[in-house]
């Protein structure tokens, strides 16, 4: 499909070939197989603990106490749907939405919230919106566009053919793309590589825009433009398959996971653009912020009344439970990366 639209059209944006290797009809998300699992290519936090959906509940019920009734939560891209489970196992009755594309998540997303809940995109859902809009590893993989800093500027990065093979070739930026870097490229020495992500900017925006009250929480990797700068010299670019590192995007695309780090600073400016309140956190800050070192806390407190007990298997049991959520604070792991709550 790729290189058919290329030979039809010519070299395509970036962006373009990201869409169709992700989304695209033999796309990598519109295979048989939900991504986010142990036996798929990638574990997010909700697959690491279902710690991080019962930790997010306070949140959400925090969110209903500040705004009241009518409320509504939506999870966008919530793959297995091992987010909702556990939040709303431990949160009250609340209207439920789930917004996908992939097919086998939408099945199981379906046995989470009912099949007539789960719609393909935010605009799809009823009536207004009041509630949490929920975005855990969404917007490093929405389709961005490649730019280079050369000798004579800024150089956008499309996708040809060459040899039966895909490559990169020049073109001249974009006037949309050149405006983003020069407001979130940040310091970037020559021949750097960074990721515009437009498409991650507008999602945010069109999303706050159906949000009346409430809030957008988006938990994904990445830092400010500042914080990225070390990055930039290869870019931060990259592919995953079966939990590890995956080959060069061209190289098998459709069976390989395609993302990159998020520019925090330009999601945020997105959000304050459509006049919402913005709040950035470290993501252990953040789970920390809603008890859940507290609960690590009592729960190694459990272990030894439980290993005085000599209940040995209930020991291993919450002990298997207390690392895991552990593993979402850890700082140098899925502690460090980024939440954004944008508040209306």
């Amino acid at each position: 499909m790729i290189t058919a639209e290329i030979g039809s059209s010519g070299p395509m944006p970036f962006e373009r070939f990201m869409e169709l290797a992700l989304y695209g009809a033999s796309g990598f998300f519109s295979s048989s197989i939900v991504r986010s699992e142990r036996g798929g290519d990638f574990l997010t936090s909700p697959e690491v603990s279902p710690l991080f959906g019962e930790t997010l509940g306070s949140f959400v019920e925090a969110e209903r106490r500040r705004i009241g009734d009518p409320f509504r939560l939506v999870e966008v891209a919530g793959g297995s749907g091992s987010l909702l489970r556990p939040l709303l196992g431990s949160a009250g009755e609340l209207e439920t939405w789930a917004v996908e594309v992939s097919p086998p998540a939408i099945r199981a997303l379906g046995g989470v919230v009912g099949p007539d809940r789960v719609v393909a995109s935010l605009e799809a859902l009823p009536g207004g919106m009041r509630g949490v809009i929920l975005a855990n590893e969404l917007l490093d993989n929405l389709p961005m566009a490649i730019a280079q800093l050369t000798d004579d500027g800024w150089r956008e990065r499309w996708v040809g053919v060459e040899d039966g093979g895909l490559v990169f070739v020049d073109a001249p930026p974009r006037p949309s793309v050149v405006s983003w870097l020069e407001r979130f490229a940040g310091p970037v020495d020559e021949g750097g590589w960074v990721e515009v992500q437009l498409a991650a900017c507008d999602w945010v925006g069109a999303a706050l825009a159906r949000l009346s009250a409430g809030a957008l929480v988006l938990i994904d990797y990445g830092d400010t433009m500042e914080n990225l700068a070390p990055r930039r010299r290869d870019g931060t670019l990259r592919t995953y398959r079966s939990h590890h590192l995956g080959p060069h995007p061209f190289d098998e695309p459709g069976v390989t996971d395609i993302t990159a780090d998020v520019n925090v600073t330009a999601v945020a400016a997105a959000a304050r653009a459509v006049g919402a309140d913005v709040e950035v956190l470290r993501q252990d800050d953040f789970l920390a912020g809603l008890g859940l070192r507290d609960r690590i806390s009592d729960m190694r407190r459990e272990e030894l009344q439980l290993a005085r007990a000599g209940d040995h298997m209930a020991r291993l049991r919450l002990r298997t439970l207390r690392t895991e959520a552990e593993t979402l604070l850890h700082p140098r792991g899925l502690g460090d990366f980024r939440v954004v709550v944008a508040r209306r």
